[in-house]
């Protein structure tokens, strides 16, 4: 059976990557969070802290999968028991922080004035862009 996650030995280390070099499924695998892909009726993705497991749709692209893994994973290692708006922004942000590498952003902002073109740039989507810096400017 996995560990079940607490949040000191939830968190990343500085060294984890960030960016495109970030992956939700070694970090998943990392913490001991077991990742089911299967038919999903309502979401795209749902975090069971009781099971420690995370379950993901398989009709989702492999691109997006990613980006829903990464907000799943926020859950787990932010210990969220229910779906409120204040811990789906709280994902968001925990997901933002992995898939955006600051350096990476630096560089768009140089010659991309565009939220949309910056988004698309990254891989991630504007919600998860806005998450960012938002988060970034608190």
């Amino acid at each position: 059976m996995s560990p079940i996650l607490t949040r000191a030995s939830a968190t990343t280390s500085p060294g984890t990557p960030r960016g495109r070099a970030y992956d939700p499924w070694e970090h998943a695998d990392a913490l001991g969070i077991e990742v089911v892909v299967r038919r999903l009726r309502t979401a795209n993705g749902r975090w069971f802290p009781d099971y420690n497991t995370i379950v993901i749709s398989d009709r989702l692209r492999s691109r997006d999968q990613r980006l829903v893994l990464s907000h799943e994973i926020g859950h787990g290692v932010l210990l969220h028991t229910d779906e409120t708006v204040k811990s789906e922004k709280q994902a968001d942000q925990f997901a933002a922080r992995n898939l955006i590498c600051p350096d990476e952003l630096a560089d768009l902002y140089e010659w991309c004035p565009d939220e949309r073109r910056i988004a698309a740039e990254l891989g991630v989507t504007t919600t998860l862009f806005r998450a960012y810096v938002l988060a970034q400017a608190a």
